[in-house]
């Protein structure tokens, strides 16, 4: 379901939120002045003057800290470079997926070609595959013989491409292993 174009359980981006000048309500602070040296512990009143002598924003960096830590910059441009850095971290996240190839114990020599074609695809895309064997019926009396030589038959296939991240196990009906790409 979704409401004006967010679905549920999408969470807002997270601004980079900091308390600037004003709003810091200690006696105290350590302050860093424009030039990025340390001036010392000051009162709150005197790094205010300092900030609006130079023109730019005191902004709380290290709230925890005791005294906390304030700064003389340009806070429009400290958020810049923060939604800027949060962006470069973000490009560089590698979503991994899972992908399903299903098969069958009489499944053809062809179409078994096609669908190995197929996992080489994904995991030349650097994805995971879970190989999925389903046994209808009275197939599954062969589910040991059977269904082993099938996904022996990919693995076969598979060596130079993949690595078994799970071996062959049963879950109910289907016979199922994970292969994931070769580093």
């Amino acid at each position: 379901m979704s409401i004006k174009g967010k679905k549920v359980g999408d969470r807002p981006e997270r601004e980079v939120r900091a308390r600037i000048n004003h709003e810091i309500d200690c006696k105290e602070v350590r302050l860093i002045d424009e030039d990025g040296s340390q001036v010392g512990v000051v009162p709150v009143r005197d790094a205010l003057a300092r900030s609006e002598a130079a023109g730019l924003d005191l902004v709380e960096l290290s709230a925890a800290a005791d005294p906390p830590v304030c700064r003389i910059m340009d806070f429009g441009k400290f958020r810049y470079e923060q939604s800027k850095k949060q962006q470069e971290a973000k490009k560089k996240q590698t979503v991994i997926e899972v992908k399903e190839i299903k098969l069958r114990p009489k499944t053809e020599k062809h179409d078994l070609e096609f669908k190995i074609k197929n996992i080489k695809k994904f995991l030349q895309q650097k994805n995971k595959v879970k190989i999925t064997l389903r046994f209808r019926g009275r197939e599954i009396v062969y589910a040991d013989t059977l269904g082993m030589e099938v996904l022996n038959k990919v693995v076969e296939e598979l060596k130079d491409d993949a690595v078994i991240l799970q071996s062959p196990k049963m879950e109910g009906r289907q016979m199922a292993m994970f292969v994931g790409p070769k580093s």
